[in-house]
């Protein structure tokens, strides 16, 4: 799809700007989450403390998987405003936010260049974009805020695993900061699913935009019948344990940057949704391939969420400077 993508990218962007509208799909439905979620938990390893991982961990992962959907009504407006970005990403424009990558600190692709680690410079960023680019709408808004959510509520969890760690070593309840972090995990795993969900990642989440060669659908019906729709009727809980189960855990070395490629490689599928949906494969009982695809995306969705809770708890006792208030 990379070559589509720069083409629509750079030789239309004019076109499309009219098209640049604020996503307002929910991935994966309640189910998807639901089922995301509680596999995550289910597969951490036995290092992880229990509260993070028994059944009444899994229940409530399970049951809190939509309370960030729920933060989106337009009773509470000011929330919903705030909050809305955080479900997605276009990574097509976001990319024009890109900066040189830091030497030994991110892990560079191809081109040297990489999206900034910190929110507001990433806004910064952005706001530059829009001055080379008038005639586009680039502003957080508009192309999302989908990965600085997700490493924002890590580093919550992995302090929280740090005080936890604390509190048991001198002897202290420890209730306060369980709930604490099985409500971050729960909160956490919101997020990686809507980044698991391709047309969470796109430009072209809810019907195919600007240049269409290969004739995929335009109607604004393909994110939630796949999503939400098909996976209600045809994806089992036990098809995607499964997957998750054959994939080590492991601590990631560099959360931001995996969790970018996590993100791209999500975007890379994008195409592949709607060329699937374009052969029925996510209609009534779908096809073999529509189902393979979406359990797959599920689990890379639970695969990721369960690494990064790991390698919370693994680096949460990690030597740091305490924070002693303002110098």
């Amino acid at each position: 799809m990379t070559n589509l993508r720069n083409a629509l990218r750079w030789s239309v962007a004019v076109a499309l700007v009219p098209l640049m509208t604020v996503q307002q799909s929910f991935a994966w439905g309640a189910v998807g989450h639901k089922m995301l979620s509680r596999i995550a938990a289910q597969n951490l390893p036995t290092d992880v403390p229990l509260f993070l991982r028994d059944k009444q961990a899994q229940d409530t992962m399970a049951a809190l998987a939509s309370e960030p959907d729920h933060w989106r009504s337009r009773a509470e407006d000011e929330l919903n405003a705030t909050t809305t970005p955080e479900h997605f990403i276009d990574m097509e424009w976001a990319d024009l936010a890109d900066i040189p990558c830091t030497p030994n600190v991110d892990h560079c692709p191809a081109n040297g260049l990489t999206l900034p680690r910190k929110r507001f410079d990433y806004i910064r960023a952005l706001q530059k974009a829009q001055l080379a680019h008038p005639d586009m709408k680039l502003t957080p808004e508009s192309v999302g805020l989908q990965p600085w959510q997700v490493i924002e509520v890590y580093e919550r969890i992995k302090i929280g695993l740090r005080e936890y760690r604390k509190a048991l070593a001198a002897h202290e309840d420890t209730k306060p900061l369980e709930t604490e972090v099985l409500f971050e995990a729960a909160w956490l795993g919101h997020y990686v699913g809507d980044g698991s969900q391709p047309l969470h990642a796109t430009m072209q989440y809810n019907g195919w935009t600007g240049p269409n060669p290969n004739g995929y659908t335009t109607e604004h019906k393909i994110h939630s019948q796949f999503e939400t729709v098909f996976v209600t009727a045809n994806i089992k809980p036990a098809d995607v344990d499964k997957l998750v189960a054959a994939a080590k855990p492991k601590v990631l070395d560099d959360v931001w940057s995996d969790y970018l490629l996590f993100l791209r490689d999500s975007n890379a599928k994008v195409e592949k949704v709607y060329q699937l949906e374009k052969t029925g494969a996510f209609t009534d009982a779908g096809t073999p391939e529509g189902k393979t695809f979406t359990e797959a995306r599920l689990a890379a969705g639970a695969e990721e969420l369960r690494d990064l809770i790991y390698t919370a708890w693994v680096r949460s006792a990690d030597p740091v400077e305490e924070y002693k208030g303002p110098q």
